[in-house]
This record gives C-alpha cells, sequence and structure tokens, in this order.
C-alpha cells in the first residue's frame, strides 16, 4: 500500500480552506449572537417614558409584560387587559354593551398558533362580532396566517382601551374587513426576525430576510393596507417600539376606525 503524503502546495491549500471555514463559522457565530442579544451590540439610548404623543413615539419594547403608563384613561376600560403577557396566544370570549360578542386574542405568537386559531373558531357556537388583540407579537408568518384567516371569515379587528398590539401583531390587525384602534390602546412596529435556520452563510440569511419582507409587504397589499406602514417597522430597532399615532394609523388604513 503507497501512503500518500500531500505536498506543500496541497498542505497550504488545506490549511487554507480549513482556516477560511473556522473563519466563517466564527462570523456565523458572531451573527448569532447579535440576533440573540441585539441589545448588547447597540448604542443604549435613553427612551421617554409616559404616554405616547405625536413625535414623542419611541418606547422600550417588552414581550413579557405590557408597559405601563403608555396609556392614559379617563374611566375604566371595557375589557380588562392582562398585564402579563401569556406564552402562547389565548383564546377567551367576552361580551361588551355596543360591540358584541368579542374574541380576545392575548399572548405571544408561537408556531402552531393559526392552526389552534382555526380550530379554535370552527369548535365555536356562534361567530365573534370582532376580534380583539392584546398581544407582544411573535412570529411573523404565524401573524400573517392568522390575518388571512381573520379575513377569509370576514371577522372585524380591534385595538381596544388598555390594549397592546405590537411588532407582529399588527397585521393581525389588518387582516380585520374592518380595523378598529382605540384612542387609549397602542398599535407598535418594530425590526422583526424572521426564522430561518442558524449558521447558513450571510448572503443566504439576507436573501431569507428580504424574502419575508417581501411577503409581508405583498399581505399588506391584500389587506388594503398602505405597505408604507413598514417603513415605522425597518426604521426602529427590535428593543424599542414605535407607537403608531391616529394620523398614521389613518393614513396607512391600518386603521379605518379609531374609536375612543
Amino acid at each position: 500500500m503507497t501512503l500518500f503524503i500531500p505536498n506543500i502546495a496541497t498542505r497550504t491549500g488545506i490549511r487554507v480552506v480549513l482556516l477560511a471555514q473556522l473563519v466563517m463559522a466564527g462570523l456565523l457565530v458572531a451573527s448569532d449572537l447579535v440576533t440573540q442579544f441585539p441589545a448588547t451590540f447597540r448604542e443604549n439610548v435613553e427612551l421617554p417614558t409616559g404616554p405616547v404623543l405625536p413625535g414623542d413615539q419611541r418606547r422600550e419594547y417588552r414581550n413579557d409584560r405590557s408597559v405601563p403608563n403608555l396609556v392614559e384613561l379617563e374611566e375604566p376600560a371595557d375589557l380588562t387587559m392582562p398585564d402579563q403577557f401569556p406564552n402562547r396566544l389565548s383564546f377567551t370570549q367576552h361580551e361588551i354593551e355596543g360591540m358584541g360578542k368579542i374574541l380576545l386574542l392575548s399572548g405571544e405568537i408561537e408556531n402552531g398558533d393559526a392552526t389552534r386559531f382555526s380550530n379554535f373558531l370552527s369548535e365555536m357556537k356562534e361567530k365573534p362580532d370582532v376580534v380583539a388583540l392584546h398581544s407582544p407579537g411573535g412570529i411573523v408568518f404565524e401573524a400573517l396566517k392568522i390575518g388571512n384567516l381573520i379575513r377569509e371569515k370576514e371577522l372585524s379587528t380591534v385595538v381596544l382601551a388598555s390594549a397592546y398590539c405590537m411588532s407582529s401583531c399588527p397585521y393581525i390587525l389588518a387582516g380585520g374587513v374592518n380595523r378598529a384602534v382605540s384612542l387609549h390602546g397602542i398599535v407598535g412596529l418594530h425590526q422583526h426576525y424572521y426564522e430561518q435556520p442558524k449558521y447558513i452563510p450571510v448572503i443566504f440569511a439576507v436573501e431569507s430576510i428580504q424574502i419575508g419582507q417581501g411577503e409581508t409587504m405583498e399581505y399588506l397589499i391584500g389587506m388594503g393596507v398602505d405597505p408604507s406602514l413598514m417603513v415605522y417597522s425597518l426604521k426602529t430597532p427590535p428593543e424599542q417600539i414605535y407607537a403608531l399615532v391616529e394620523k398614521e394609523l389613518i393614513e396607512t388604513r391600518l386603521a379605518t376606525e379609531i374609536i375612543n
């Protein structure tokens, strides 16, 4: 048996390939760390607190609980929202005088929630008059599926007083045939993470994100919402939330009605 001994050029080539692979692995791990802990790699910005006003709309983003003091209620809300967001969507039925039967979707949007929502709707004895939202967001494509189901069933959506609809949640709001937002509720946007396999080359990760953004814009157009809505999302870091004011909600057609 002849033992193969690589020459100097071959050994050098192998070393170069191995080094390149190590560098690529390091870059991908670093990229993943930035994704997982974005605030660590950003300048710490002191955000204002208190109620949102036009021109003063960026606040800290929390996906575990409602951020206190963002809205001021002049009187008790028609429906009390939970302070802590459930770790996945929950579905509860309520009735509000003047609004009828309300189906409240509350919590983070996780994989499989669109199927759970579809099953819950099919088991309801009566169709809800409106779907109310209170969510910090979550998986974008699940939100799009839920929004499509709402439009397919010809349901309306609402963000009630003291409710928060943030991150990917506004895409569910967009699914309503009619879309109402209370002046005392919060609808907010920021940059999204589109699901993708870990440790893939950066060029493919960028391509995946662009495809996700394109599909989201296509969805908004199909729902009759101005895709310029995404400008507020793309310009706001993930650790912040940009709360839309009445003019922005109406001009982008994300809301078809503003309620007190």
